[in-house]
């Protein structure tokens, strides 16, 4: 017995006292099944983005691109439609002779019909924002 072994009791005397509890049992490697295809994929791109790497870059600028090109297409459409109001009542000097409570239909329409069409715009322009921020969030997520 070496002095190193001194404070240990002896091997019978200390199984006896432990019983079989003593015993280590067998270590078992455990592994979830499926858990780095479902999220491998999804969680590397999400680091991408979180690290600004030219893969994540790529992804956000297609996001960008995608809602300026809604921006452009809704404010194009807003555009054309407030510029044929004028010119539809210099071409057809007719309209501009009705009245609504003595007020000429040019000054109504032109007064007030914008405001409903541009809240209308700003409503379809949100919904389409969050539809391209929903696909991307799913696209990070497969």
């Amino acid at each position: 017995m070496s002095r190193h072994d001194a404070g240990k009791p002896e091997q019978p005397a200390r199984e006896a006292w432990l019983g079989e509890q003593g015993s280590r049992p067998r270590r078992r490697r455990v592994v979830l099944a499926d858990s780095t295809k479902k999220t491998g994929k999804a969680l590397r791109t999400i680091i991408e983005l979180e690290e600004q790497t030219s893969v994540g870059e790529k992804l956000v600028r297609d996001l960008i691109r995608q809602q300026l090109k809604s921006a452009f297409g809704l404010a194009f459409a807003v555009l054309i439609g407030m510029c044929l109001l004028p010119i539809t009542f210099y071409m057809v000097p007719s309209i501009g002779d009705l009245q609504i409570l003595g007020i000429p239909i040019p000054w109504l329409v032109l007064g007030l019909a914008p405001f409903p069409i541009l809240y209308g715009v700003g409503w379809v322009f949100r919904r389409q924002a969050e539809r391209h921020e929903k696909d991307f969030v799913n696209m990070v997520d497969r």
